[in-house]
């Protein structure tokens, strides 16, 4: 079976596969990260999807946007790997996809994100580079980064 990339739209989007996106972003983003706040957003129509499965499971997920949608940037947000499957390079795998798409679908270069602060060093590794100071966002330290 192996591993199979997934890139959709809202509308798109099997009411199967958007549970199981909102399934591992609550388990990663609410419960793992002891962290109570509204994931359903309501920014997921205006997102593109991007999952990577692997046997048939949810292994890694990220949502685009094109710019002025989130920042007058593109953007990609909600990057996960589901616990399974950590250690294997898969966040880096379907980062850079979101990455790629951005520049395929929309165009764009120019990227910002909101990355959680810890993780400042992974997105540099890609060229991106801090915007902002260290704050506090539902109760967890993130930073404001770009790349152009």
């Amino acid at each position: 079976m192996g591993v199979n990339w997934h890139i959709r739209s809202y509308s798109q989007l099997t009411v199967e596969e958007l549970h199981m996106i909102i399934k591992e972003r609550v388990n990663v983003f609410v419960v793992e990260q002891q962290c109570p706040y509204p994931e359903v957003d309501g920014a997921d129509p205006e997102a593109i999807h991007i999952w990577m499965e692997d046997e048939g499971q949810l292994a890694a997920y990220c949502r685009i946007f094109r710019g002025g949608v989130r920042y007058d940037k593109a953007s990609i947000g909600r990057t996960l790997v589901t616990q399974g499957y950590r250690g294997r390079g898969y966040g880096r795998l379907v980062f850079q996809e979101g990455i790629n798409q951005i520049k395929n679908l929309f165009g764009e270069r120019c990227i910002q994100i909101q990355a959680q602060a810890y993780l400042k060093s992974f997105y540099e590794s890609f060229g991106f580079q801090a915007i902002s100071e260290t704050y506090l966002d539902d109760g967890i330290p993130h930073i404001d980064m770009v790349i152009n």
